[in-house]
């Protein structure tokens, strides 16, 4: 189960808030401090609690203004659509496993329960010791220890189960995990070595071992607790939440860069079960990290909503500069920027230039053309962008004005990925034949038929190219709208790397054999293309 859109009015900080996603399995809610994260949880919160176990809040817990009733609206992959109207109208379609959800403060420092069953019976599939408000604390931690003791009783004496088979079910799941998290080097590997409910007037025996070294669960550091509890959580109460949405606010508690993006890697990838959507909130780098690197993941910025006014967010461009400096303030990003060239680029096209590997050069995404040029024009930062419908006499004067903006030699990066001498490259690294010569003769037989249609679009595209808006380019505009015919003789031409420069190789020629089921990022790893990438920047390197 996943939520395609949520919509959130006169709710918590939010006069009118929505955000709408694809099936993303992964769901990263970044923004400083006090920007209306936990907002959403509380909104799940609202959504489901009566299914759960018939609590209902005060109206005034939820309201933005006191006077004005409430409404969150949740619409389902499924096309199904939950919605609570204040206290007037509770949805009756939530299951009580529909959601799960964690509040940040689940930290439990060390054991104090003596006795199994010292608290009232739980309905663990209503989620009855769940926080009601997600500034509450989470105390479901020693509830997760007894339910784990029960499942192993219940294995032992009901399913009979070896206690080989228990430590393959309780033990080993968490120690793979740990090594996934924190590394398997035998000097530091954390492994958990009992798990003991309290009895006795003991409080549980639940030890670890870490190199030659057994501790205690009270003696463990804050991010190793913060760790184990999660993983607690799920092995205790996974299998009951199927087909559900989890929400866990700030995971990423006491841990640092590389455990938070190991963690999250884990969570989403060992522990959430199918069909299952995760949202977590935070501003940590490492979760921003593992959220630009998985492809069925959304990143929704809360960065500098004004509550007031409507919003409507949708999924970030994973890898833009600003998402990062929400991670880390502007001032120390700087400093780890420092001597680094730092490149705007078209959006899904900037992985490939990264992968080629520019000595002390950074690629970031930008939106699109627009953007990268008014980007490059702070001196501080570069822009690439495609070729397009421009003259090599345009880009030299484009560069002229704007040095820091730099210009594909071919219309767009797809150019470089099936230029003959590219295929070549590739399909000799995979002892495959390729006739680079008939390959150029069809792309000029498809540039000639396609021709016609090529040409329609030439004026329109140029039309919206950003370069000579400003009122000082004014005269340049004029002639540059006047000069499209130029495009056409190059066009027109039958030299290859004439028309080559103009042809829009993203649009046409997809259907020739040679470029059929070609993977991008092998096609961005061949020394041609890296070549051709670097060049364009020695000519920085030459006006610097």
């Amino acid at each position: 189960m996943f939520i395609k859109k949520l919509q959130l009015v006169n709710f918590k900080r939010f006069t009118d808030l929505t955000i709408e996603l694809n099936e993303q399995q992964l769901v990263l809610l970044i923004g400083a401090n006090g920007s209306g994260k936990s907002c959403i949880f509380d909104a799940f919160e609202a959504i489901s609690s009566k299914a759960k176990d018939e609590t209902i809040l005060q109206s005034a817990y939820y309201r933005k203004e006191p006077e004005k009733d409430f409404q969150v609206t949740i619409t389902l992959s499924n096309q199904e659509i939950l919605t609570r109207h204040d206290n007037n109208s509770l949805p009756l379609n939530v299951s009580s496993t529909a959601f799960y959800g964690r509040s940040s403060l689940r930290q439990v420092p060390q054991l104090l329960r003596k006795a199994l069953g010292q608290m009232n019976p739980i309905e663990f599939e209503k989620d009855f010791d769940r926080p009601k408000m997600y500034i509450e604390r989470d105390n479901r931690f020693e509830n997760d220890i007894e339910k784990i003791a029960e499942l192993i009783l219940e294995d032992v004496f009901g399913s009979r189960l070896y206690a080989t088979q228990i430590v393959e079910q309780y033990i080993n799941p968490i120690n793979e995990a740990f090594a996934r998290i924190f590394g398997d080097d035998n000097g530091t590997q954390l492994s958990l070595l009992k798990l003991i409910p309290p009895l006795n007037n003991k409080v549980a025996t639940i030890l670890f071992k870490k190199g030659d070294s057994e501790i205690h669960y009270n003696y463990l550091g804050h991010g190793e607790k913060a760790i184990f509890n999660i993983l607690i959580n799920f092995l205790s109460r996974k299998d009951l939440y199927q087909e559900t949405i989890y929400y866990l606010d700030e995971m990423d508690l006491h841990l640092n860069t590389k455990l938070q993006y190991a963690l999250l890697k884990e969570i989403v990838e060992n522990w959430l079960p199918d069909g299952c959507q995760l949202w977590t909130a935070s501003h940590s780098l490492g979760f921003i990290d593992y959220a630009h690197d998985l492809e069925q993941a959304a990143i929704i910025d809360f960065d500098a909503l004004n509550f007031d006014q409507p919003h409507t967010l949708l999924p970030q461009l994973k890898n833009r500069y600003e998402i990062f400096e929400i991670a880390v303030n502007k001032e120390f990003f700087s400093k780890i920027m420092a001597g680094k060239r730092i490149v705007f680029s078209e959006n899904t096209d900037t992985p490939f230039y990264n992968n080629v590997g520019i000595e002390n050069t950074i690629f970031f995404i930008a939106i699109d053309k627009n953007d990268v040029f008014f980007k490059s024009k702070n001196l501080h930062y570069y822009g690439l962008i495609d070729r397009d419908f421009l003259t090599d006499e345009e880009i030299q004067l484009i560069r002229r004005i704007y040095p820091n903006l730099l210009i594909l030699k071919y219309y767009s990066i797809e150019n470089y990925f099936y230029h003959p001498d590219n295929l070549a490259e590739y399909y000799q690294s995979k002892q495959q034949d390729f006739d680079k010569a008939a390959y150029i003769a069809q792309l000029k037989a498809c540039k000639n038929a396609q021709k016609d249609s090529i040409i329609l679009g030439i004026v329109g595209a140029r039309n919206g190219y950003p370069f000579f808006r400003e009122n000082e380019q004014a005269k340049l505009k004029k002639s540059f709208k006047n000069n499209a015919k130029s495009i056409l003789a190059l066009l027109q031409s039958n030299d290859f790397e004439t028309f080559y420069t103009v042809f829009p190789a993203k649009d046409y020629g997809k259907g020739l054999s040679e470029r059929q089921n070609l993977n991008k990022n092998q096609l961005s790893q061949t020394q041609w293309f890296k070549k051709q990438i670097q060049s364009i920047f020695e000519q920085v390197s030459q006006t610097c």
